[in-house]
């Protein structure tokens, strides 16, 4: 069983997978949960007495949640090479584990990044699984959190760049902080919530839907830019915020949960990839 570790910038995000052995195979999760960054000592209870053999992280969340996971992945090892039950005939053998990182080309993508290294393990991550489920298509792959990236992948399996832009919490949370009379909008925290006022008019008739409006429609509007941008391609979109934004999009849209795990159950069954035993 593989435990598959999305560490982001306001989440941790985590499944329990079998390797995918075919398409279908993709985004079937046998446990799955997700928690804020203080509640990360959390995480080896949760994954429990689980026969983990492999674990495979992508930590875009800084030294501090990395330190954490560490330190949460070692009681997981301790607690598979405790001694085994008098009842038990075995006990399972510690897991691996390996945190991922960009590289020029990783399980079918080919990462034109000016330096490959500095893109986002998550990024490419969610770039693998998207072509993983949308194969030979050329796409544009939107993952909308805490940052929104748009990230454009031809039909070959080239990515070709991308943009990244602050998420619709993170829009809202600036307008209360740098103005006088804005208000926070709770509504706008990625991740929370059903989508409010679907069918509401662009043009709002008060502060809260306004800022609501403009927030999303900022949203939408990069990512439709992009679309036409790369030639009307597909959009593939992903995310905590996800909810929010497509029903707001004009272009044909996929939305997907948790792509950036998909990716990650991609590469741990694609062989020999980009992977670091020790992170730096």
């Amino acid at each position: 069983m593989l435990l598959l570790i999305d560490a982001g910038n306001t989440r941790i995000k985590w499944v329990l997978a079998a390797p995918a052995q075919k398409a279908a195979d993709l985004g079937r999760w046998l446990a799955h949960g997700a928690v804020p960054h203080d509640a990360v000592e959390s995480l080896a209870r949760d994954w429990g007495a689980a026969p983990v053999r492999a674990v495979l992280i992508a930590n875009v969340a800084g030294a501090t949640v990395h330190a954490a996971l560490v330190r949460q992945l070692a009681l997981l090892q301790q607690g598979c090479a405790a001694p085994a039950p008098e009842d038990a005939l075995q006990r399972d053998p510690a897991p691996t584990v390996d945190w991922f990182a960009s590289a020029a080309q990783v399980a079918g993508v080919r990462n034109h990044y000016r330096a490959p290294e500095r893109l986002g393990c998550d990024r490419l991550a969610a770039l693998v699984g998207a072509r993983a489920l949308l194969p030979d298509r050329a796409l544009i792959v939107a993952v909308c959190g805490t940052a929104t990236t748009v990230d454009a992948l031809t039909a070959s399996g080239d990515f070709i760049g991308g943009m990244i832009l602050p998420g619709p919490g993170v829009m809202a949370a600036s307008l209360a902080r740098h103005t006088a009379q804005l208000p926070a909008i709770a509504a706008m925290t990625a991740g929370t919530g059903a989508a409010p006022l679907a069918g509401m008019s662009p043009f709002a008739d008060n502060t809260d839907d306004a800022i609501f409006s403009g927030c999303l429609a900022a949203q939408a509007g990069a990512i439709e830019r992009a679309v036409v941008a790369h030639g009307g391609a597909h959009c593939l979109l992903s995310g905590g915020a996800a909810h929010l934004i497509a029903p707001r999009l004009g272009v044909a849209v996929t939305a997907v949960d948790n792509l950036v795990l998909i990716g990650l159950q991609v590469v741990a069954g694609a062989g020999p990839q980009r992977l670091l035993k020790e992170p730096k």
